[in-house]
């Protein structure tokens, strides 16, 4: 394997023949011809004594060399081209373009921007939602928050906090069945609320598991589009909701909520702060994740210690 680097248009060439997986295709989007491409990847495999195409009669395919290759420098691009843009406006007052999740950003980060903005006054924030996957080399986000693993190849990512789920319910339902929910398994008899949207989060089925119920077929009951919203169905006197513990906290502490037995499930995803290479150390981001790991640890340490974190029954 040779040492040599290769050039940045040797990379360009490479991200877009991996992302279309068609060599004709990324030659008109680069505006060169087919045999160049072709010609290019060759260099490369050459260069580093990996196979990252299979040629095959009239297409190509991406051997795995190929797809790891292409994630790193398709993120290694976006840093560079993120990078050179803030060394482009230095000296200018440019937005903090941060996209996470729609009920992370209403429940949990913008109730707390207002201490971001009074230690950074000139940082402009700007927040977007959404709970799809990121593609850093086609949005224009400087960091986004997701739920996952942390490892991202090609990426930075910090570790925020975890999360847990527990059903709640409003405290007049709470009241009404006090003497109907002894156990676990009394909840199967009442009104469930469920999300239809998949945000990576433990289902019902899950924490019925961890509390010792083993089923298979949940009873039926409302259905509702995320987390949030069948929250403030619970809210409103009208079942039992799964919460997590990043968006529910001060709603417990309120009485807004009753959170039911004490019995926590540990989310197998957390919270993480993640942004293509090298962007991590731009001033903006470097400022917006230095004070989210502190907001983030204290959020933390003040559910594990809240009297409410125990439940409203117990178990048998």
């Amino acid at each position: 394997m040779s040492d040599i680097l290769p050039s940045i248009t040797a990379l360009r060439i490479l991200e877009a023949a991996t992302r279309h997986n068609n060599f004709t295709q990324a030659a008109q989007e680069l505006n060169i011809t087919p045999s160049a491409v072709s010609h290019q990847i060759r260099k490369l495999e050459e260069m580093w004594g990996l196979k990252l195409f299979e040629r095959r009669p009239r297409q190509v395919a991406q051997t795995r060399s190929g797809q790891e290759l292409a994630t790193f420098v398709r993120s290694f691009l976006c840093g560079i081209k993120s990078i050179i843009k803030n060394l482009n406006d230095e000296g200018e007052r440019k937005p903090l373009r941060i996209n996470t999740m729609t009920s992370f950003a209403y429940k949990w980060l913008v109730p707390r921007l207002g201490s971001f903005h009074e230690r950074h006054p000139n940082i402009e924030v700007w927040i977007s939602t959404s709970n799809k996957l990121t593609n850093f080399a086609k949005e224009n986000f400087d960091t986004v928050i997701r739920l996952g693993a942390g490892k991202y190849p090609g990426l930075h990512s910090t570790f925020l906090l975890d999360d847990f789920v527990f059903p709640v319910c409003s405290p007049r339902v709470a009241k009404n069945l006090r003497n109907q929910i002894k156990e676990p398994a009394n909840l199967l008899k009442q009104k469930l609320l469920y999300r239809i949207e998949d945000e990576s989060a433990p289902t019902w089925l899950d924490w019925f598991s961890k509390a010792g119920v083993e089923i298979q077929i949940l009873p039926e009951g409302p259905k509702f589009p995320d987390t949030n919203t069948a929250l403030l169905a619970a809210m409103g006197d009208q079942g039992i909701a799964l919460a997590r513990s990043s968006l529910v906290h001060e709603e417990l502490l309120d009485g807004h909520l009753v959170k039911l037995f004490d019995i926590d499930l540990k989310s197998p995803i957390s919270y993480f702060l993640v942004c293509p290479l090298g962007l991590e150390n731009v001033p903006e981001v470097s400022a917006f994740r230095d004070w989210i790991t502190v907001e983030a640890k204290k959020a933390q340490t003040r559910y594990q210690m809240s009297p409410q974190k125990k439940g409203h029954n117990k178990t048998t």
